[in-house]
């Protein structure tokens, strides 16, 4: 037993951990527990500060079985895109389930958190889109948007993609650096066009008004919705969650309080004890996915500890075989 702690840098993390399919296995694990039961996840603290159009969250959840837990600290700070800084930032720590003694420091800026994020949105297509889902379509044009687009193309052939954002220019930027990317055809439009025509919906933005509304749906279409995290967000008109034929959340207590399925019990358009699936339950084995071709799926993603514990120790783990970090 070492009392020495592992401090991680941004770059080194970046260099050990990525968007592939060992990683998307971690987090399907930790999903997977989550859907057992007996994993220790306390509601998310946040702290709002509106006059910088800015909040925090921590997270952090205990999973039986594993070595060690994380807690996570992540800020969303909006109007720094003006000051030429990301909007998204944090750091993770790694504790031992053992002892409560610190094992690692990651300084990851966020990135952690980006990219179990964008695996959990694959996570969420590979259980729930049809299996010949070709066609993508994003709403937003950040870093999650960039994330989303690659992670589906871990567990769906994608062969075309759409892209909206409330600024036209940056869709139309997004959507030429991601075709010259991944080589496929990548075009801007406007989102009723991106949901009647993509097979997969993803929603990557901060919006506090809806960007998908139930008439826009049809036969055979996945969402996933990925960015109402806070009680005033909310991406998905409520009746669009009432359209669906399998309505799945990472979450359902955190998800009834600021999600979008929050969004749809406060308007009336789902009852208290409509059907709800979590996640993790389907990763289990537990549930079933995709009822069948025709299906309307929606899913529900506000994130959770689990997700944040089970990237802290596969990154403290694919650091330390690298020989990465720095030793105090």
């Amino acid at each position: 037993m070492s009392d020495s702690i592992a401090i991680l840098t941004e770059a080194e993390l970046r260099r050990s951990v990525g968007l592939d399919s060992e990683a998307l296995a971690a987090v399907a694990e930790a999903f997977a527990a989550l859907g057992r039961g007996g994993v220790v996840m306390p509601p998310i603290l946040r702290l709002d500060i509106v006059e910088k159009n800015g909040e925090m969250d921590v997270k952090t959840a205990y999973v039986p079985g594993l070595d060690s837990f994380a807690l996570k600290l992540s800020t969303g700070f909006f109007d720094n895109p003006k000051l030429g800084l990301p909007s998204l930032s944090g750091m993770m720590t790694l504790v031992s389930a053992h002892t409560g003694r610190v094992e690692a420091v990651m300084l990851d800026n966020g990135y952690l958190t980006d990219i179990r994020t964008a695996l959990a949105g694959a996570l969420a297509a590979d259980r729930l889109a049809r299996p010949d889902a070709a066609v993508a379509g994003i709403l937003g044009t950040g870093l999650q948007a960039r994330l989303q687009l690659e992670a589906l193309r871990l567990v769906r052939k994608i062969d075309r993609a759409l892209v909206w954002g409330r600024d036209a220019a940056k869709a139309t930027a997004y959507a030429a650096e991601m075709s010259e990317r991944f080589g496929i055809p990548v075009q801007a439009a406007d989102a009723e066009t991106v949901v009647r025509t993509a097979d997969i919906v993803v929603t990557t933005t901060p919006s506090r008004t809806p960007l998908v509304y139930a008439e826009w749906l049809h036969p055979g279409l996945h969402v996933t919705a990925m960015g109402s995290d806070a009680e005033d967000k909310n991406e998905i008109a409520p009746a669009a969650l009432a359209h669906a034929d399998l309505l799945v959340v990472d979450r359902r207590s955190q998800c009834e309080r600021l999600g979008e399925l929050h969004h749809a019990l406060a308007a009336g358009a789902l009852k208290p004890d409509h059907p709800v699936v979590e996640l993790g339950q389907i990763v289990a084995g537990l549930a079933p996915g995709r009822p069948g071709p025709e299906a309307v799926t929606l899913c529900d993603l506000t994130g959770t500890g689990v997700q944040d514990t089970a990237i802290a120790l596969y990154a403290a783990r694919k650091a330390a075989a690298e020989g990465a970090g720095t030793r105090i």
